[in-house]
């Protein structure tokens, strides 16, 4: 047979069905910058992460030995005929890197490593070896903080209730009410008048019931547990309560009673004393990292000692190249915790820059979320000289700042979810701006100022300190829409924080934060409409609504209501199959056999937001809430989808679906068009006005021009982030912002709408 000839410059996707994509086909050029556009839920990450990526990951992970494949993480089989061509693929995501108190931006990089290896050898006077510097091992940390550089102090007024007995609920701390198990450790203690106000008790008995250590008491009361030690009130809540799994259940109580604090001993360097008497050029390692990535590179020139040369190149190295992706304003001792999504996704893509590594595939999911149009340039110089290198990109993105950097630009489409899936448009992005495309006909559109309302009243802010603000004042309006912009770390959630702590009235907080979901958490049951449509099924049918739970009567007796069954098969992957009895739909044929205007329960459940909410017209209790998930761009969400899947920005404006319909409060929004298409986006931009139609304030920190340019008051935050930010640059109607230098915002609006 003739050898086949391939064209190896291209990853050539054959026959992709993952998720919604119908059935794809198609030729992606290899080291050169590829940009996959379309609506939300078009189909993008279903063919760049779950297809692609996920195909490349699972065959280099096959190329260990079975026992060393247990270790490593699973990915599933995607749907595909086959992908030729295809290089090891890195995925750069969008997650913060952990809460790990322990790990700061210097020990995730590695270049803490480095600067502990650098004292230990040229640093006078000589100490020890390089863990004598480490937070992280005995030899290194502070034995007072055990390394952290904070101590946790209990308040014990907000423990207990002095005029209050016992009996009468004196501790007032979460789980220790009258009569639960807590309580009755003191109550049936046998050392206290129950009965007695704290007030009243003497100098040992206050000692015994807040501060005693454990122990086994003697002759303790009727119904103390037989085995059970006593325990103080404040060591037990340290001891059983904080920095445990529950604390997660009781972070508001928590917060209340424990004031965090720098360590006094060692003032939160986090080191031994001895440690700090080493010295490099009249600087101790504690004081190196607490500077900025600036100024550690100006500290490493100024070495000059030969026994350092190598690890003063390796360190420079690590650090410039963080500094050219804008990151200059972190310092070294930053907690990573703290770091935004998209700082985490620049750390990552600096790492690789310096990678020798070359013919891999880099993939990005919306690089620019997090980022100012100032920031983006960054980005895009640095994926430009990650693909000079050999490498090919691959960049899921909405911001059109960053089509231009495209080689070559796929929009799936034509809409999302099943009506999605497909490949509308391949080719450079000129030709994209010229298309008929869906997003070539938006790039198009005219860029223009929004209405400008006047205020209905204002916020004023006064000398203001809170982390990198220097002595800020600023009346922010209220009645209206306001954007607070700038780029990433110049302060802007510095000043919301300001902002919610001199509200005088209620205010509803949208930011990007968790909202409690797990893998069974969907759109159906966080809406809450579920129990509704179970009803409707159980009264059309004269059953119990009990049939229509997949989590219980009704659920498929084979794969229990997962819709798969897994097999585990010793050191390889576990084998997921579509579960061969209810083919996925998670019920039972007893559940599937009753059906409500013609659809069964799973076919309900496959139903998209927008669908349903047709579907349900009759019913406005369920109608109106779909309806809400609808306006705010949710419609191509499937009633079953995991919400463990969504973004962030896709999480946040599920929260604002469920808080709409309010009239006269404030609304705090962080980045909510993270994820969205221009057309998505104009659809937000509609029900924002209808939010402040209706008397509410809305206050969004955006870098969006688009979103930028149709508020009604903008406050850039600047010039630039950390010690080089925290000043307002601009306060105003966004269109006067053009006239101002000094404003970052100001200048990219006035670029973006001369385009």
């Amino acid at each position: 047979m003739p050898t086949q000839v391939f064209d190896r410059g291209f990853i050539d996707v054959h026959d992709a069905t993952q998720n919604n994509l119908h059935h794809v086909d198609l030729r992606i050029p290899k080291y050169r910058t590829t940009v996959f556009v379309g609506l939300s839920g078009s189909g993008k990450s279903s063919l760049v992460f779950d297809t692609i990526a996920a195909a490349s990951r699972r065959e280099l992970n096959e190329t260990f030995p079975s026992f060393t494949q247990q270790y490593l993480p699973k990915y599933g089989q995607p749907h595909v005929g086959n992908i030729d061509h295809l290089p090891v693929a890195i995925v750069i995501a969008q997650q913060r890197l952990g809460k790990n108190a322990r790990s700061t931006l210097a020990t995730y990089t590695g270049i803490y490593s480095l600067l502990r290896l650098l004292f230990s050898r040229i640093g006078k006077p000589f100490i020890g070896y390089s863990d004598t510097f480490s937070f992280n091992l005995p030899q290194g940390m502070c034995p007072a903080c055990q390394g952290l550089g904070y101590v946790d102090d209990i308040d014990e007024s907000q423990l207990i209730d002095p005029e209050k007995s016992l009996n009468q609920g004196a501790i007032t701390f979460v789980s220790f009410a009258p009569n639960t198990w807590r309580w009755r450790r003191y109550a049936t203690s046998g050392l206290f008048d129950d009965d007695k106000p704290i007030k009243d008790y003497t100098a040992d008995e206050y000692e015994l019931l807040m501060h005693a250590p454990q122990q086994k008491l003697a002759h303790p009361g009727e119904g103390f547990p037989r085995t059970a030690l006593y325990e103080g009130l404040v060591p037990r809540i340290r001891r059983s309560i904080i920095g445990k799994k529950e604390a997660a259940h009781h972070r508001e109580a928590i917060a209340a009673i424990v004031t965090r604090k720098p360590c006094p001993t060692c003032h939160g360097t986090r080191l031994r004393a001895e440690v700090l008497t080493n010295h490099i050029n009249g600087k101790n390692i504690a004081e190196v990292s607490a500077m900025d990535l600036n100024h550690v590179l100006t500290f490493l020139r100024a070495i000059t000692v030969p026994l350092a040369t190598d690890v003063v190149r390796e360190l420079t190295t690590k650090i410039q190249s963080l500094v050219d992706i804008g990151l200059g304003y972190l310092t070294l001792d930053r907690g990573t915790s703290s770091l935004s999504g998209g700082e985490a996704q620049r750390i990552k893509i600096a790492k690789y820059l310096t990678s020798a590594l070359v013919d891999m595939v880099y993939i990005l999911d919306e690089p620019s979320v997090g980022l100012h149009p100032h920031d983006i340039q960054l980005i895009k110089q640095a994926l430009t000289r990650l693909k000079e290198k050999g490498n090919t990109i691959l960049v899921v993105e909405h911001n059109p700042a960053m089509f231009s950097i495209a080689d070559y630009v796929v929009e799936m489409g034509p809409q999302a979810g099943q009506r999605g899936g497909q490949v509308t448009f391949t080719g450079t992005y000129p030709e994209l701006l010229a298309s008929d495309t869906l997003t070539g006909k938006w790039l198009r559109r005219p860029h223009t100022w929004g209405p400008e309302r006047p205020a209905k009243g204002q916020l004023s802010l006064h000398h203001v300190t809170e982390n990198n603000l220097k002595d800020v004042s600023v009346d922010i309006p209220l009645g209206v829409m306001s954007v607070i912009s700038g780029v990433a770390g110049s302060g802007k959630s510095s000043l919301v924080t300001a902002i919610k702590q001199s509200l005088k009235t209620d205010y509803i907080d949208l930011a990007q934060t968790p909202v409690g979901i797990n893998i069974r958490s969907t759109p159906a049951t966080y809406l809450g409409i579920l129990d509704d449509i179970r009803q409707l099924f159980g009264k059309a049918n004269g059953v119990a609504a009990g049939w229509f739970s997949y989590n219980g009567k009704g659920a498929c007796p084979r794969c229990k209501g997962k819709g798969v069954t897994i097999t585990n098969m010793a050191f390889m992957d576990p084998v997921v199959q579509v579960c061969e009895l209810c083919h996925g739909q998670r019920y039972s044929q007893d559940a599937l056999q009753y059906t409500y205007h013609g659809k069964t329960i799973a076919e309900v459940l496959q139903l998209s937001v927008t669908a349903a909410s047709d579907f349900f017209a009759e019913t406005p209790k369920v109608a109106t809430k779909l309806a809400n998930l609808d306006r705010v761009g949710l419609g191509y969400l499937t009633l079953i989808q995991p919400l463990t899947t969504l973004s962030g920005g896709e999480l946040q404006r599920l929260k604002l679906a469920v808080e709409l319909g309010k009239q006269g409060t404030v609304y705090l929004l962080d980045e909510p068009t993270a994820g969205l298409h221009l057309q998505d986006t104009e659809r937000l931009l509609k029900l924002f006005n209808d939010l402040v139609a209706a008397g509410n304030s809305l206050i969004i920190i955006e870098h969006n021009l688009a979103v930028i340019s149709q508020a009604d008051w903008l406050i850039d935050v600047g010039p630039d982030a950390g010690r080089y930010g925290g000043q307002i640059q601009y306060s105003g109607v966004p269109r006067q912002a053009v006239t101002v230098p000094t404003s970052r915002t100001g200048v990219a609006l006035k670029q973006w709408i001369s385009e």
